[in-house]
């Protein structure tokens, strides 16, 4: 065996060795009097070592390149980002000794870029997020590196069929429950590699739930889930970090989704300031999103007198944003003001 298989080997063996190390993620059962017979739960992703759902991916892409012969010892691994899956790419860079470089909008939160800095990665920041994905082709074309792509491989990289993955996880965590089997599972849609795997999982397992996503204003999925046109563009950027995109990424697959809701940003950014007084602490604007998307479907089932159960994720945790989402100046230029 050369040295190249022979680090290849070495490289996975400390990805899974990683992964062993980590317990799953808790399932939270909200406590919310108002929709009784609607049991409501966030799987929290940001008790993940990098903090945020992101993490599984991250993990999933490089195992994903290593095993296509994509990564060696020298490669230099660039990936396009609004900063989260960066950070997660970033700790399992260092791990295996590799340079990383995150390409972002420059108005990604300060302590994304920190917390990239900090597991060794580099952030290259361009002026706004249409920009990423080409710069990032750029960057591995000059420096002969890897572009990881989340945005295309997300969906492909993760077995969608079970094995531990975050759709096994939650069904499994559900089983003794009253409602063991939910009546809809709300994602957001970032990549479109979450949803992917969910739906896909549901269909594979033969189950009764529907995959609803949320989709925060200037963000092209909600339209593009609507209208079938695949080259829509919107030109102005999102304002929720992480989920809303410029551009049908081609890891979204619509054809596994059964409903989307659009969500205004002033909403996911109260739903999330809200949600806080509820579990005693910080989460991210996507998990507002998310929350938005199952408030409005318990209440729709509380009005027919339907029971059952609702799950969603709860993305990361709100430290990554003080600067942002919970400065009040800061919501008054980004998001009031701009409604």
């Amino acid at each position: 065996m050369n040295k190249q298989r022979q680090w290849v080997n070495k490289a996975i063996a400390l990805i899974q060795a990683d992964y062993q190390r980590s317990a799953d993620t808790h399932l939270i059962k909200l406590a919310l009097p108002e929709f009784s017979g609607v049991d409501i739960y966030l799987k929290d992703e940001s008790t993940h070592p990098t903090g945020s759902l992101k993490h599984r991916l991250a993990r999933s892409l490089f195992l994903y390149a290593l095993c296509n012969g994509k990564i060696n010892q020298d490669t230099t691994v660039i990936e396009a980002s609004s900063g989260s899956t960066a950070i997660s790419e970033a700790y399992f860079a260092r791990l295996l000794g590799l340079r990383f470089i995150a390409v972002m909008a420059k108005n990604t939160s300060h302590e994304k870029v920190y917390l990239i800095n900090n597991y060794g990665g580099e952030c290259h920041l361009v002026e706004s997020t249409e920009m990423i994905y080409a710069e990032s082709e750029k960057l591995a074309k000059e420096l002969s590196g890897y572009y990881m792509d989340q945005f295309t491989y997300a969906e492909r990289a993760t077995d969608w069929r079970g094995n531990n993955n975050i759709a096994d996880s939650i069904f499994k965590q559900m089983l003794l429950e009253t409602h063991p089997v939910p009546k809809y599972v709300v994602v957001s849609a970032g990549t479109g590699g979450t949803s992917a795997t969910i739906g896909r999982y549901i269909r594979y397992h033969q189950l009764n739930s529907e995959l609803v996503v949320v989709d925060p204003e200037n963000s092209v999925f909600f339209d593009y889930f609507q209208t079938g046109e695949q080259q829509l563009i919107c030109q102005q950027g999102s304002k929720i970090e992480g989920i809303g995109r410029p551009r049908v990424e081609p890891s979204f697959i619509a054809s596994l989704i059964d409903r989307m809701i659009k969500v205004v940003d002033t909403e996911s950014v109260q739903t999330m300031l809200w949600l806080e007084t509820v579990l005693g602490r910080k989460v991210g604007p996507s998990t507002g999103t998310n929350m938005v998307g199952v408030l409005k479907l318990a209440k729709e089932m509380q009005q027919k007198g339907e029971r059952g159960s609702i799950v969603t994720l709860l993305c990361d945790g709100g430290d990554r944003y003080l600067d942002s989402y919970y400065n009040p100046e800061w919501v008054k230029m980004n998001i009031t003001e701009t409604q």
